[in-house]
């Protein structure tokens, strides 16, 4: 199509399905990256619980990268697609032309930064809980640092692909780089015995080719290709972009915060703990809680990508003034989100034996599997309230309520996720980094029924005005 016209006369529901249903896939294809390589690195035995413990411990700093990545491309996009909605395609080919530049930019003075101060950096999150996890640490994070300028930009460009109209390649694009990935890791950490360094290398291979297709579909761009003239940076579109993709930023760097928080307490109260403070466990609930926070990942990837999925559905018709779209596209997110989180619930409930054998239980002792049931059955026990949270975060930020969505995404991140981990464990001990995530899940919760109640009530205001506004004078009677 020529035009995103479309975005405001099909039915939502069919519109949600299109572009949702691929923005999943490659969320959930772009957490592959580090599932697969933990699932690997699990079950080498020369690698086990340490190579975890050390996949943990780097996790958080390519979510830093991410979040920098999602930044602007989800600020990209719901600016694309505010402006389309407005007929502004002018702004909509600037804001892509200024964002591609941004991407390049970040994504190599973050590389810099992580070569730099690589050592303090894994301190910082926990790397020191035993000598081997630290080594192993070192060399699984100097390898993803060289991939991190083709993370960024292949991370940056999804949404923006999306935006475009083209969320199959978006798709598509991430789809290739996992796969390679899954193709690499067995073949680099089993049969060249490269460890950490294979896996690492098996990730940014894979994040090459995800970033050399984004390029190509640059040059092939539908409907917002920007011109020479684009590329031209611009403080005023830039603040604009930033300013829409700055919830995006903030829910993935609070959550690096909260992660290096319970790396710290994991480390601090299991050293206290009278079987994990012994030398040779040490490492085991640093591994364990990082294996709970991969299948959470899982789930969250679906529920982002239903969310992120609507934004230029959303911000097309907020822009064009069809409120009553909005608002049942709204309604039909919610309900979802919730039956995801639902099933979630289910599975770790009822399963989280299994869970835990696809990540080498069979290779560790009874305390491994023991503490990760637990883990799995307490950390993630409000899973419902988790993913219908997320749905309101990024709901919000598409509607332009960048305020709003950035308040509840800080509170429940930093206010909730960080205090109660560190807050809990002095009570309840090692159990307490457990209970903060439900605890912050469900307070969060309470607010965010708040926030989804005055949304409704607004958009049905509007709706009301437009309505009347455009009805027959004899008929207001």
């Amino acid at each position: 199509m020529s035009n995103n016209n479309f975005l405001g006369e099909e039915p939502v529901g069919a519109l949600m399905k299109k572009y949702a249903i691929p923005c999943i896939i490659s969320l959930l294809v772009g957490a592959l990256y580090n599932i697969v390589d933990q699932i690997f690195i699990a079950n080498a035995s020369y690698l086990g619980s340490y190579g975890n413990a050390a996949n943990t411990v780097v996790f958080p700093l390519t979510v830093i990268a991410l979040a920098i990545a999602v930044m602007i491309g989800d600020g990209c996009c719901a600016f694309v697609s505010l402006s389309l909605g407005k007929q502004e395609k002018g702004d909509a080919k600037r804001s892509v032309g200024n964002a591609i530049i941004l991407m390049i930019t970040s994504g190599l003075v973050l590389m810099v930064f992580y070569l730099i101060f690589s050592d303090s950096i894994l301190t910082l999150f926990g790397g020191t809980v035993n000598v081997e996890t630290f080594r192993y640490s070192q060399e699984y994070f100097f390898y993803i640092t060289l991939g991190i300028p083709f993370y960024v930009f292949g991370q940056a460009m999804n949404p923006v692909i999306r935006a475009d109209g083209s969320p199959k390649f978006a798709m598509v694009s991430t789809l290739v780089g996992a796969m390679i990935n899954i193709v690499l890791d067995p073949i680099c950490i089993f049969v060249f015995k490269w460890g950490m360094m294979g896996a690492a290398v098996a990730t940014v291979i894979g994040q090459i080719a995800t970033a050399t297709l984004s390029i190509c579909y640059i040059v092939n761009m539908k409907l917002i290709k920007p011109d020479k003239g684009d590329f031209k940076l611009s403080s005023n579109i830039i603040r604009r972009t930033l300013t829409l993709g700055v919830t995006s930023f903030l829910s993935q760097i609070s959550l690096v915060a909260a992660m290096a928080a319970i790396n710290n307490m994991i480390r601090k109260y299991g050293a206290m703990d009278t079987i994990f403070g012994l030398e040779k466990y040490a490492q085991i609930p640093m591994a364990v809680v990082g294996i709970v926070m991969k299948f959470f990942q899982i789930v969250i990837s679906i529920v982002v990508g239903m969310a992120a999925g609507c934004i230029p559905v959303v911000g097309y018709n907020m822009g064009a003034g069809l409120k009553k779209r909005v608002r049942r596209l709204f309604s039909l997110l919610i309900v979802a989100e919730a039956s995801v989180g639902a099933v979630a619930f289910v599975i770790v409930e009822l399963f989280p034996h299994v869970l835990i054998g696809i990540f080498g239980a069979a290779n560790e002792s009874g305390y491994y599997t023991e503490f990760a049931i637990k883990a799995f059955r307490i950390y993630l026990c409000m899973m419902i309230f988790a993913c219908v949270n997320k749905a309101c975060f990024i709901f919000l930020q598409a509607m332009g309520k960048a305020l709003e969505s950035t308040i509840l995404s800080m509170v429940r991140e930093i206010v909730f996720g960080v205090g109660f981990a560190i807050l809990l464990p002095i009570r309840f001990g090692l159990d307490g980094v457990l209970y903060s995530m439900p605890v912050s899940d469900f307070l969060t919760f309470i607010i965010a029924l708040f926030l989804i109640r005055m949304t409704y009530n607004e958009l049905k205001e509007s709706q009301n005005k437009d309505t009347l506004s455009t009805a027959p004078c004899g008929s207001a009677s």
